[in-house]
């Protein structure tokens, strides 16, 4: 009986298990590396937390833990809104049939003609407009797309390479306002208006530029990069905050390691 029951695995079952680990996947590459993964730990520890204070009849701790379950999912949605954005911006501009194709995130399936982005160009271009007080801010495309945005500048198809970076963000340029946005190792777009984050406290010395990192940056998966016109100073933005990092080669081996 335990063989034939085996043996009536359906392929729906399959397709089931198969989009059930799409899901996990798209929601791991959402919260790693937030604040995120640590608060979904804790609602597993209440979660077992309430389950075992039920099964030890502990009424009062059980009323308290119930209590929370009960409002859980309104909770998760308040808890989880950036990264539920995220989700659905991800799901909603999921083109299965193009370049931007729902399976273009697992390694295995992808393409080895792809062109990986050229971060060092970037960032030596970056170092380069540092030393001259350039501003700069300049987007990288990874799931989420960011074609919503293009139309706000001038849509583009131009290969990265640092004299371009540079060329672009020339203070006399008619391209250097507004950012530009990268995707793969193309220019998509310049002169791109991103949102702003007026609700987050960051110090006086960061202005719109910086503040347009951290909308766009909370509002998608996107990395962005910004060159302060006042100090110089380069920042890393992800997921709504500033990475740090030690020097130049820590620099791009971050955002290496996080476009991968």
């Amino acid at each position: 009986m335990e063989n034939l029951q085996l043996w009536e695995f359906r392929f729906i079952d399959f397709v089931d298990v198969f989009l059930v680990a799409i899901l996990l996947y798209y929601i791991y590459k959402l919260v790693k590396g937030t604040v995120a993964i640590n608060i979904f730990i804790g609602i597993l520890i209440i979660y077992f937390a309430w389950r075992l204070t039920d099964y030890l009849q502990m009424q009062m701790l059980y009323s308290i833990f119930d209590g929370f379950m009960k409002v859980g999912i309104i909770a998760l949605i308040v808890v989880f809104q950036p990264e539920i954005r995220k989700f659905l911006l991800l799901v909603g501009s999921t083109n299965i049939g193009g370049k931007k194709g729902i399976f273009k995130n697992f390694k295995f399936l992808k393409n080895d003609d792809q062109t990986s982005t050229d971060v060092d160009a970037i960032i030596t271009a970056c170092n380069k407009m540092g030393a001259t007080n350039t501003g700069a801010l300049i987007v990288i495309e990874r799931n989420n797309n960011l074609d919503f945005l293009t139309n706000t500048g001038d849509e583009m198809n131009i290969l990265v390479s640092q004299p371009i970076i540079e060329s672009i963000f020339f203070k006399n340029s008619p391209l250097h306002d507004g950012a530009i946005i990268i995707d793969k190792n193309v220019v998509k777009a310049t002169r791109v208006i991103l949102p702003v984050n007026n609700e987050k406290n960051i110090p006086e010395r960061f202005g719109l530029r910086h503040r347009a990192a951290i909308g766009i940056t909370e509002k998608t998966d996107a990395l962005a990069i910004a060159v302060s016109e006042e100090t110089g100073q380069i920042s890393y933005i992800k997921n709504g905050e500033f990475v740090m990092f030690k020097d130049t080669d820590d620099l791009v081996k971050k955002i290496k390691e996080d476009l991968n």
